[in-house]
């Protein structure tokens, strides 16, 4: 039967193109945004309708507080819009991710330990930033989303070329928004197999309920195998399951397979029935798994790289977690991307650590060029133009007397995910990392920068890409790419030499307009 939704177009912006995934909550479909130049986007259209004006804000109200958590975390999928159809049908927009859910590597064979290490603390930093809460202008204290449907085919596995496996948490909150009707607060939604006792029974949720079903996700993780099995798929027969079965031993499943006694004690206390028996936060997860991580991740590569092979770097420790050398430590780990040139180019990119993302800059340079300007000032600057397409453009000097200027532009995109995340990063965070690259051995990273970022740019910054995302392009990017070259040539260029001569000295110092 033919998809009555195929070539439709949502908002007068979003083309559905077609089906890429069914799902309990709804459908989801490969879509074009018309007003980005055809930018591919993931569209899920939920298969509830909502009539009535009431309902339909009360969805946007919850969506918004929902798509706020890509913004606060990489590892939660990004939701760049939402709203209802002329025919009440909700729907979100969301990035558009290739890779593999969590579901379809289970079902070819269980994770070996740094693997599953590697992604159930990712998937944790997704929960642990959701469950602190979004900021509300309407609330005082921060709002905390739940999730209510963890699961593995809520969890997406994607490439990242530079740091390899990336978990990207779905779906987060769609439980809830279907329920926004007050007359069906206590109807179960969820999937049955991965649902808190408390769920079950249509009770008020907390970060608990997902720790849970976190439990039930890690257990299959492990062994292949639920820990829980219900005499039929039935809302009663797992309620019975949930309320008084007790787990399955790991070994009982999996004997073959050797699970460290902390990791099983772990996870058994995850599915705990009462919620005050379980961990009270994914932070204290976090904590309990801190051994293994030294134990199995520790100088063996972070994850599989699309096409290239991490090799090992030496590690003489494991640096923890308060040590102010830890987003250092991170970037030295990187390698140049092989989807880039080697050449001397720059290039930005968002780097996820423990503490979240991080903003750096990537460049190439040859070696001799490089040690030239370790001791150096470093001086950053913005510009931006909104017409005809909204562009920034990112300067970044090293400067030194004896060496004169190294001059490192950068240009993003203000109307790409790319550019609304680094401009937004560098406007909150107010620092960033300079990552150098030798031209002549370009796999690891030489040596890392910091930089900083005036509070005056800051909020240029914040502005700009709140105003880039209302502010329609009117003509080739090219052309406002050209724009700023210009102005950096002519105008730039021998204001920030001024500058730099008048107040230079060589103190590795960062400076910033």
């Amino acid at each position: 039967m033919a998809d009555s939704n195929l070539g439709c177009k949502l908002a007068n912006r979003y083309e559905l193109l077609e089906p890429i995934g069914q799902g309990s909550m709804g459908r989801v479909y490969l879509a074009e945004d018309l007003l980005l130049g055809s930018v591919k986007v993931a569209i899920k259209l939920l298969s509830q309708t909502l009539p009535g004006e009431k309902l339909r804000d009360r969805f946007m109200q919850e969506a918004m507080t929902c798509a706020q958590l890509g913004q606060k975390s990489i590892h939660v999928v990004r939701v760049t819009d939402y709203g209802v159809s002329d025919e009440g049908v909700p729907f979100y927009v969301m990035e558009y991710l290739q890779g593999q859910s969590l579901s379809h590597l289970l079902n070819l064979q269980p994770l070996p330990m740094p693997r599953f290490l590697g992604l159930i603390r990712q998937i944790c930093l997704g929960l642990q930033a959701a469950h602190e809460g979004i900021i509300l202008k309407t609330q005082p204290q921060p709002v905390p989303i739940i999730h209510r449907d963890i699961k593995p085919s809520n969890i997406m596995i994607v490439q990242d070329p530079t740091l390899g496996e990336l978990a990207k948490i779905l779906d987060f909150g769609i439980a809830k928004l279907m329920q926004v009707d007050s007359d069906q607060t206590n109807c179960f939604m969820g999937t049955l197999a991965y649902a808190s006792p408390e769920q079950m029974e249509g009770r008020e949720l907390d970060g608990r309920s997902d720790i849970y079903s976190l439990g039930v996700m890690m257990f299959q993780m492990l062994t292949g195998h639920l820990p829980l099995r219900a005499s039929s798929h039935t809302f009663g027969g797992w309620y019975k399951v949930h309320q008084t079965q007790s787990p399955k031993l790991m070994s009982e499943v999996a004997s073959g397979i050797k699970i460290p006694k902390l990791l099983e004690d772990l996870v058994m206390g995850c599915m705990a029935k009462l919620a005050d028996e379980r961990p009270q936060s994914t932070q204290e997860i976090l904590k309990i798994l801190e051994p293994l991580q030294s134990r199995y991740v520790n100088g063996f590569r972070i994850s599989q790289r699309i096409s290239t092979t991490l090799s090992r770097v030496p590690v003489t420790r494991q640096p923890t977690a308060t040590e102010s050398l830890q987003d250092d430590q991170v970037c030295k780990l990187t390698v140049w991307p092989t989807a880039k040139p080697v050449a001397e180019i720059v290039f930005p990119h968002s780097l996820p650590t423990s503490q979240g993302p991080l903003a750096t800059l990537w460049a190439m340079m040859p070696e001799a060029e490089i040690n030239r300007r370790l001791v150096s000032t470093r001086y950053n600057t913005f510009i931006c133009t909104m017409a005809p397409h909204p562009m920034m453009l990112w300067l970044t000097v090293l400067y030194s007397s004896s060496h004169g200027a190294r001059w490192l532009p950068c240009y993003l995109d203000l109307k790409t995910a790319l550019g609304q995340d680094m401009a937004g990063l560098l406007g909150k965070t107010g620092s960033y990392k300079l990552l150098l690259f030798a031209l002549e051995n370009p796999r690891p990273c030489a040596h890392v920068l910091s930089c900083n970022v005036s509070d005056l740019q800051r909020s240029l910054l914040q502005e700009w890409a709140l105003t880039a995302r209302s502010r329609p392009s009117t003509g080739a990017i090219a052309t406002s790419r050209d724009l700023l070259r210009n102005e950096l040539q002519t105008k730039l260029k021998p204001k920030v030499l001024q500058k730099l001569e008048s107040i230079y000295v060589d103190t590795g110092s960062s400076l910033s307009d």
